[in-house]
C-alpha cells in the first residue's frame, strides 16, 4: 500500500461458523463496500471460525489463534466491530474479541504512543431485539478504551424491534435507513482515518 493507502478490517462475531449464512455478515458488507468505494482495501474475519483463547494476553499459548487475527488488527487503520444481538447484548464472541484487545492498551511503539493510535474503530449491529444503542455505547467505550478514535455516527445497526421476530436476511423493512446510516459511518470512518494518518495524535502526557 502507498503512505496514503486506507486498510479495514471487520470482525464478524456472528455465533454461526461458516458457511452458515450471516445476518451480521450481509449489513458488514455494506458497510464494507462503502469502505471500498472510497479507496479503502477491506479485510473481514468471522471469529468463531478460529480458536480465539479466552484471556486478556497477546498471545494465551498453544493453539490460539488469536496472534494471527491481531496481526491484521494491527495492519488495519480501521476496525469495526460486527456483533448479533442476544439477550440485548453483544455476542460471546464479540465479549472474546473485546478481551482480547485489551492487552493493546498498554502496548507502545518505539515513539512510546498507544499502538493503536491513529487508527478509528466503527460497529454494526444487527438482531431481531432491542439493544443496539446499548451494544454500540459498550463496544465503543472498549475501543477507546484501547486507543482507537471513534468518529461522530460511526456506527449502523438493523433491530426488527421488540420481541422475536424475522432475521435482517428475511425482512427488507428498514434495510434503507440501515444502509444509509451505514454509508455514513463509512463516510466518517474513512475520513477521520486520513485525518489521522496526515496528523498523527500526540504521545500521552507522562
Amino acid at each position: 500500500m502507498s503512505d496514503d493507502a486506507l486498510g479495514a478490517l471487520i470482525i464478524n462475531c456472528t455465533l454461526k461458523a461458516s458457511p452458515e449464512p450471516s445476518n451480521t455478515e450481509a449489513l458488514a458488507r455494506i458497510v464494507g463496500g462503502q469502505l471500498a468505494a472510497r479507496g479503502v482495501a477491506v479485510d473481514m474475519v468471522r471469529a468463531v471460525d478460529h480458536d480465539i483463547h479466552p484471556g486478556v494476553s497477546s498471545d494465551e499459548g498453544d493453539g490460539d489463534e488469536w496472534p494471527a487475527i491481531r496481526r491484521r488488527v494491527l495492519a488495519a487503520d480501521i476496525l469495526v466491530m460486527a456483533t448479533p444481538t442476544w439477550l440485548g447484548q453483544m455476542s460471546s464472541v464479540a465479549k472474546r474479541v473485546m478481551e482480547r484487545l485489551d492487552a493493546l492498551m498498554s502496548e507502545t511503539g518505539g515513539d512510546g504512543r498507544p499502538v493503536l493510535y491513529d487508527r478509528v474503530g466503527g460497529v454494526v449491529v444487527t438482531g431481531n431485539e432491542d439493544g443496539a444503542h446499548s451494544i454500540i455505547a459498550h463496544i465503543a467505550q472498549g475501543m477507546i478504551d484501547v486507543g482507537y478514535t471513534v468518529p461522530a455516527q460511526a456506527w449502523t445497526y438493523w433491530h426488527r424491534g421488540p420481541g422475536p421476530g424475522p432475521d435482517y436476511l428475511d425482512d427488507d423493512t428498514g434495510h434503507d435507513w440501515a444502509h444509509a446510516t451505514g454509508e455514513t459511518a463509512a463516510r466518517n470512518l474513512a475520513s477521520v482515518a486520513r485525518a489521522l494518518k496526515e496528523r498523527p495524535l500526540p504521545a500521552p502526557a507522562s
